[in-house]
């Protein structure tokens, strides 16, 4: 039981770092949920400073009220430098780049996912959203790009709200 549970954790951990921001509303169902574009935050996990924002649509309907439906392959990423930039580990400097954000689109099958890339000529961070489909994936995408600089002061934002 200790195992499943730690099994369990370690699974639910990712989701765990990013949060919703909103949606949108793209289609009013009568029965169940609306479709909806949703937007969800997440830190990059290996480089604090750096928060990326998804978008993807959700499927609503009596399919997306009890979890059957498909959501389409589309997503679209955009990432900021929200501090100082600072690596807690070494990245994956390598072509394929790394993960940094996973979520399942279907029951199986299909998923969408975010990989980091660094552009060692210009020092920037290269972050790319993909579906992936156990047969083929979306050709359909969407690329961001953070080059970290000096950080001082007030994070942009959150001076407009205090006033």
């Amino acid at each position: 039981m200790r195992h499943f549970l730690l099994l369990l954790l370690c699974l639910l951990a990712p989701a765990a770092m990013a949060r919703d921001i909103g949606a949108v509303t793209t289609a009013i169902k009568i029965f169940g949920p609306n479709h909806k574009i949703v937007v969800t935050a997440f830190d990059d996990p290996k480089i604090t400073g750096i928060t990326c924002y998804v978008a993807r649509p959700r499927t609503g309907g009596l399919k997306g009220a009890v979890g059957l439906a498909e959501d389409p392959s589309i997503g679209s990423v955009s990432c900021v430098q929200t501090g100082p930039v600072a690596y807690r580990e070494a990245i994956d400097a390598g072509e394929k780049g790394e993960e940094v954000f996973d979520e399942s689109r279907s029951l199986i099958f299909k998923s969408l996912s975010i990989n980091r890339l660094y552009d060692k000529a210009n020092g920037s961070l290269v972050y790319v959203v993909r579906t992936t489909r156990f047969i083929e994936g979306s050709p359909t995408t969407s690329v961001s790009v953070v080059t970290p600089m000096t950080w001082e002061g007030t994070a942009p934002g959150k001076a407009l709200l205090e006033d």
